[in-house]
């Protein structure tokens, strides 16, 4: 019996013993194909060399220093590459061990710059419905999903949400994708106003919403008018690029394609493909030299803060994507993806869109296609599409309680860069024989 406690106290799960590059193989030899990344994380498959190379050489030099005492070359290394891809006036980066640290840091981190520039009355987060920032519980009070947020509400800090910018939900049928962008973003105004703009510290949003909702990315313009928002009242933009970031969209930073910058920044998942874990937040100069004339450090920290291993393996992982231009890799192979998925399941009698940038594909499922309306959450349709689909050699990540936190199935599909046309064909044979089989019963 095993002494893991592992996600779920029913079913114990298959064990991985080998990764091929898209790849995994379990403990009786069958291939997966992995059409998710995990989670959106192995963006370079399971097999890398060269990232398996630059970890060996940073092992035998040097496994571990508490930043505490000092700093370390592939750290250094890897903070300078992020800065000199990052948009706007990113200036600084804090590594940390995965997404939920970069986003409660970043969270933490607004707090005491306002302490320090002698804002402190500044504290109230306002983010969006069905959004994702991390099961800390920072993080987790910042994100707006119900099901996710309720066991632990009465432990969370109050946090203020608005409506997503969720297209196929909730623009109106004879409402523009610019009208439908601006009049969600002006939302965001005014619940500033309603709450005391000197009270608000910051909007948190993900560029591309991934888990909660299935790689849902905002409507053109609506992005630059929050900004616009923020800017006018003082307020920090913090963007949370844990999963859609690094390459996943088609350009490293999921930002760029909505011509804008924030003043905080999350990342991890692929930065480090799965190799190592490790996240990021990315700050202004103007936020740490704040912190620098006031208080003189960041009250916060982490044991394994900017780990040599990790920050070795990220700095191969960012060769590959930039280098050798993986993250173009993605853009093409995407618009593949996106194209043979439409072809396939476009006129799928259940599937209510398929949207995305990039390698970051959601199919949202629904009973009916001409009302939009979600299966009985009681039947698990996200549930049964996974399981189905891991017999079927194939792994995709499900999503449940899309349209409102409560109903609603998705899947996410998130396969690695190096995915090839024949995988892609793979995919999508092995998806349609799923979809064959759980909507058949």
């Amino acid at each position: 019996m095993s002494k893991i406690f592992h996600r779920s106290s029913t079913q114990i799960p298959l064990q991985a013993v080998a990764g091929d590059g898209a790849y995994l193989i379990d403990q009786n030899g069958k291939r997966y194909l992995d059409g998710c990344g995990g989670a959106a994380v192995s963006c370079l498959g399971h097999s890398d060399e060269f990232v398996k190379q630059a970890m060996h050489e940073q092992l035998d030099q040097l496994a571990y220093a508490h930043t505490g005492f000092f700093t370390s070359e592939p750290a250094e290394t890897l903070a300078s590459n992020l800065i000199a891809h990052a948009p706007g006036d990113l200036d600084r980066v804090y590594l940390v061990s995965g997404g939920s640290e970069a986003m409660e840091s970043a969270l933490k981190l607004a707090r005491q710059y306002f302490i320090d520039k002698g804002e402190p009355h500044r504290h109230k987060v306002i983010a969006r419905h069905q959004s994702y920032h991390g099961n800390t519980l920072g993080a987790l009070a910042t994100g707006g999903n119900k099901w996710r947020r309720a066991p632990y509400a009465p432990m969370l800090f109050e946090t203020f949400h608005i409506s997503p910018c969720y297209e196929y939900r909730h623009r109106a049928p004879n409402e523009s994708s610019e009208h439908y962008g601006k009049r969600v973003a002006n939302e965001l105004e005014a619940e500033i106003l309603k709450l005391g703009p000197e009270s608000v510290m910051a909007f948190v949003a993900e560029p591309v919403v991934g888990a909660t909702a299935g790689a849902v990315p905002a409507v053109e313009g609506y992005f630059k008018r929050i900004r616009e928002i923020c800017d006018q009242y003082g307020i920090l933009l913090i963007l949370d690029e844990v999963m859609c970031g690094m390459g996943r969209t088609g350009t490293l930073f999921a930002c760029e394609q909505d011509g804008v910058a924030p003043d905080i920044m999350g990342i991890a998942k692929g930065l480090g493909a799965g190799y190592q874990p490790i996240g990021a937040m990315l700050c202004t100069r103007e936020i740490a030299n704040t912190i620098r004339d006031g208080a003189g450090y960041f009250k916060n920290g982490h044991t394994y803060l900017g780990h040599p291993m990790a920050a070795a393996a990220a700095n191969a992982v960012l060769h590959r994507l930039k280098q050798d231009g993986l993250v173009d890799r993605s853009k093409q192979m995407g618009e593949k993806f996106k194209s043979a998925l439409q072809d396939r399941f476009g006129d799928h009698p259940f599937v209510g869109d398929i949207r995305g940038r990039g390698l970051f594909i959601g199919i949202e499922i629904v009973e009916d296609r001409e009302t939009k309306e979600p299966f009985d959450p009681a039947h698990k349709v996200h549930a049964h599409l996974k399981q189905k689909a891991m017999e079927n050699g194939l792994m995709i990540y499900p999503g449940n309680g899309t349209k409102d936190g409560i109903s609603g199935d998705h899947i996410l599909l998130a396969p690695p860069f190096i995915i090839t046309d024949d995988q892609i064909g793979e995919l999508i044979d092995k998806l349609g024989q799923t979809f064959d089989e759980v909507f058949a019963a």
